[in-house]
């Protein structure tokens, strides 16, 4: 059961009309801004480490960039979440905090994709940035750049670098209101269901990415054309779901009057009045996450250079650069393959969540024990087979889609109930609380993979980090068979009948001192 403070009139009853029931079309078309911020998230996360090559830095800190998304998402997810969540515009509480994600987004986006255009050009390289730890001799001369003459701008890299932290914030703005703005106005009995639409938006957002990764054979000399297209992209979605959406403000005198520190008090607060499962979801999120990381920002590099043993800064026309090629390709179908089982296996869950009495966790625990098994074969049997390291790289999907569908679907349904009951909730918070494991998962498996690749080259590495991926993901798999994962209802009856037993008890032992008091009298 949610727990929760006590409160006459919960937020979430400010969202819609009591006994309100939103149409399923409309609810799909107000969750449609989550096919674009995929779009974003499936093209820019593994081209953002070659992407920092092509500007000139090392695999190790192209590698630890990554970290920006983990970071920026620990801390942006819960803040902007409490600040939706109380929020008194008469434009409602979450379409505020979209419009400012998708202005920023813009800013950001195109800023960083265009680093070099903006910045003159010259070469890079043993010259260049590498001279800055020149004299070092140990592996941190890896972290600038290789030893190979890059023709790239250096000045665009130490703008492109920052510039990604902050773009990454941008899309932590504009994606935290998005499910907590259909879990506002959706029943209760569409909480899971919609969820699961999240996900079915998400299987299409990544068929989109990997497609337009096909437009140019290397997509990171072309970063802000393809960037310009995703924001406009969109753009088109945050219209739409304006569009449809309808939300009624809420009134400043329901809640507590706020100050500066009020969205991280939230934040505390809402950890400590989660329900238990919140806390359970939390580690099963984190260790499937370290696994899903390594598939969803290292794939394109395993692809291209460990698979097909390509370079990105090979020379056109020489067997490297066409085997890099020939990877990007491999790389962009198998992705549009594993965005196509994301989209059945997204439909196979509602299917079972809804006709069926399966609990979640049996559901979500065989998806995490895929995503165990082919990280272990990539690890181990792929070596340089494409087709191979294709099928690997499209059944990787399956935890990935139980994560968004089941563990989200869940909270929404118990904050639902919690709402119903009078009390308190924190949708769009505790959902970006969950998805602060998700983040701590990737920072874990970025952290790795950076230590390992200073031991040894990108090509060795990126096997070894599957390795951790599987063991993560095995742990991550038994932790979900033991998800309480018991309809809100069993554990209504299950407290009813508890209590009928505790009043029973009670009338007893009260009858027996009523019918012993007066022989003591006596």
């Amino acid at each position: 059961m949610a727990s929760g403070m006590e409160s006459p009139r919960s937020p979430l009853s400010n969202s819609k009309k009591e006994g309100e029931v939103w149409p399923v079309w409309k609810l799909v078309l107000i969750a449609l801004p989550q096919l674009s911020v995929q779009v974003l998230w499936g093209f820019i996360g593994p081209h953002s480490a070659p992407y920092m090559q092509h500007l000139g830095a090392g695999t190790v800190l192209a590698t630890l960039n990554n970290i920006a998304g983990p970071i920026t998402g620990f801390f942006t997810g819960p803040i902007v979440g409490a600040t939706s969540d109380g929020l008194t515009s008469r434009f409602g509480r979450r379409r505020p905090v979209i419009v400012t994600g998708l202005v920023s987004l813009w800013i950001a986006g195109m800023l960083f994709s265009g680093a070099e255009h903006i910045f003159p050009l010259r070469q890079c390289g043993a010259a260049g940035p590498a001279s800055i730890l020149e004299g070092n001799a140990t592996n941190a001369t890896r972290l600038l750049s290789e030893a190979e003459p890059m023709p790239v701008p250096c000045t665009a890299l130490f703008f492109a670098a920052p510039m990604y932290w902050v773009m990454d914030v941008t899309i932590n703005i504009l994606q935290t209101p998005h499910r907590a703005l259909v879990a506002d106005l959706a029943s209760p009995h569409q909480q899971v269901p919609m969820q699961v639409v999240f996900v079915f938006m998400m299987s299409i957002g990544n068929f989109l990415a990997f497609s337009i990764m096909q437009i140019y054979e290397k997509p990171v000399d072309h970063m802000i054309e393809l960037m310009l297209g995703i924001c406009l992209l969109n753009t088109v979605c945050v219209a739409i779901q304006f569009s449809v959406a309808r939300e009624i403000p809420l009134n400043k005198a329901d809640g507590p009057k706020k100050n500066a520190c009020s969205p991280v008090l939230d934040v505390v607060e809402a950890v400590r009045h989660s329900p238990c499962l919140l806390y359970q979801l939390a580690g099963v999120q984190c260790l499937v996450w370290i696994g899903n990381t390594a598939w969803n920002l290292y794939s394109a590099q395993w692809f291209t250079q460990a698979v097909f043993q390509g370079a990105e800064h090979a020379g056109k026309g020489t067997e490297e650069y066409n085997n890099y090629v020939e990877g990007n390709a491999a790389f962009s179908f198998g992705g549009q393959m594993k965005s196509v089982l994301q989209l059945i296996s997204s439909l196979v869950i509602i299917a079972i969540l809804l006709k069926t009495t399966i609990r979640p966790r049996l559901v979500y625990a065989p998806c995490i024990f895929i995503g165990t098994v082919v990280s272990l074969l990539a690890a181990f049997v792929v070596g340089h087979a494409g087709g191979f390291a294709q099928l690997c790289l499209i059944l990787s999907i399956m935890p990935e889609t139980g994560s968004f569908a089941i563990p989200f679907g869940l909270v929404a349904t118990l904050n639902a109930r919690a709402a119903r009951e009078g009390k308190l909730v924190s949708t769009a918070l505790q959902m970006a609380l969950l998805n602060c494991c998700v983040v701590i998962g990737q920072q874990i498996c970025t952290i790795i993979l950076a230590l390992i690749q200073s031991q040894m080259s990108l090509e060795k590495a990126l096997p070894l980090v599957f390795m951790v991926a599987a063991v993560a993901q095995g742990f991550g798999g038994i932790g979900a068979l033991f998800l309480n994962d018991a309809p809100p209802g069993e554990d209504s009856e299950e407290e009813t009948e508890a209590d009928a037993e505790e009043g029973t008890d009670a009338d007893a032992e009260n009858s027996g001192e009523a019918k012993t008091a007066p022989a003591q009298g006596e």
